[in-house]
């Protein structure tokens, strides 16, 4: 006896090729979607761990800025209270200058030279006087500038060739001279040794400056 088959066969092959589709597409979907999620978390993880990152770098850098303006105010601190200690070191320095330049100047002078004036504006001293002679100046500018613990940085200004009636008869001829010199504080007294002797302008031996 011959059986014949009367089911759609071809119907039936293509009922399961789009059975075997749609459930390679759904495990397909499923796969992505799980691949999705886990890049998903992933990313979501390192963005949480940065975030904590920068909150921390944040404190930090607020603690930072107290700290830093601290120091600030320290600073200020310190620089006024140095201001101050500088200001009575110089109120006691100063105050004996006055005695000091007097001395010095005794001590300085050579013989033949007599200060006629004298005019102090701060730290320096203009000095107006008259001289036996050209070479009587230029010893007193070198006795200021390498002798005197007190006076620095001599500078003649000027100089003038005159005469002098002692008597009817007798005239002498003199030179007339103004100068400039430094006084040294108290505090400045190291320096002025570290630096050494300055150079002393040197005086013509006759004639006008």
């Amino acid at each position: 006896m011959i059986l014949v088959n009367l089911l759609p066969h071809r119907e039936a092959a293509r009922k399961r090729k789009r059975e075997l589709f749609f459930t390679t597409l759904a495990l397909a979907a499923l796969v992505g979607g799980v691949i999705s999620g886990g890049i998903y978390s992933w990313y979501q993880a390192q963005i949480s761990g940065q975030m904590d990152k920068n909150l921390v770098l944040q404190t930090e850098i607020k603690q930072l800025e107290n700290q830093i303006k601290d120091i600030a105010g320290l600073q200020q601190e310190i620089a006024a209270l140095r201001a101050r200690q500088t200001a009575v070191e110089d109120l006691q320095g100063n105050r004996n200058l006055p005695v000091h330049l007097l001395d010095e100047l005794v001590r300085q002078l050579p013989d033949g030279v007599y200060i006629t004036s004298m005019k102090q504006e701060n730290q320096v001293v203009m000095l107006t006087g008259v001289a036996q002679s050209n070479e009587r100046v230029s010893e007193l500018l070198r006795n200021l500038g390498n002798n005197s613990p007190w006076l620095t940085r001599p500078e003649l200004i000027e100089i003038t060739a005159s005469s002098v009636a002692l008597t009817a008869r007798d005239q002498r001829r003199v030179s007339n001279f103004s100068m400039r010199v430094a006084l040294v504080r108290g505090s400045d007294k190291p320096q002025q040794a570290a630096s050494g002797a300055l150079p002393v302008v040197a005086v013509p031996a006759s004639g006008a400056v």
